[in-house]
């Protein structure tokens, strides 16, 4: 009866809206705070004017220019910055997908309302695509390497008998 018990999970996973909507709120904000440091610093040392118009203007986003540029790269190191936050806050290598395409459907529905329009710029779509690709891939990584410290794979040469 004792065996009946056993579960066989590693976790146990229960439906807890809560603390969902809790982390998706937490990632959210860790990001735009994160990224709005990036802007600020930049902004700052190369006398620009501070606005959100870095985080929410598509049509900020482009190559043409150092300025369009620099956004970019401060969105792929914040898309790291997102990794981090999967990882410290949901924990799981399963959900860091959800969680990554939560968090960039999130901005796409600000973007929009931040504009009036829908973005239709390539550069825009190309960045977020690529950020939650390395928000999400390297969030799965940080998961799946501390969930498999938690198992053990040597024995230290112990014998077990079953």
């Amino acid at each position: 009866k004792k065996m009946n018990n056993l579960s066989g999970q590693f976790r146990k996973t229960t439906w807890d809206p809560f603390l969902i909507i809790s982390q998706i709120i937490a990632v959210q904000s860790i990001m735009y705070l994160c990224l709005g440091f990036w802007i600020w610093i930049v902004a700052s040392l190369l006398d620009w004017t501070k606005s959100l118009d870095y985080v929410f203007q598509y049509k900020e986003i482009h190559v043409r220019d150092f300025g369009g540029q620099l956004i970019i790269v401060m969105f792929v190191l914040n898309a790291f910055v997102g990794a981090f936050a999967l990882w410290w806050l949901v924990q799981r290598t399963k959900l860091c997908m959800d969680f990554a395409c939560t968090a960039h459907c999130i901005h796409l529905i600000c973007c929009w309302a931040y504009n009036g329009t829908y973005p239709t710029s390539f550069s825009w779509w190309c960045l977020n695509l690529v950020s939650l690709s390395i928000m999400c891939v390297c969030g799965e990584f940080l998961c799946m390497r501390t969930e498999l410290q938690a198992i053990p794979l040597s024995m230290n040469s112990q014998k077990i008998a079953l």
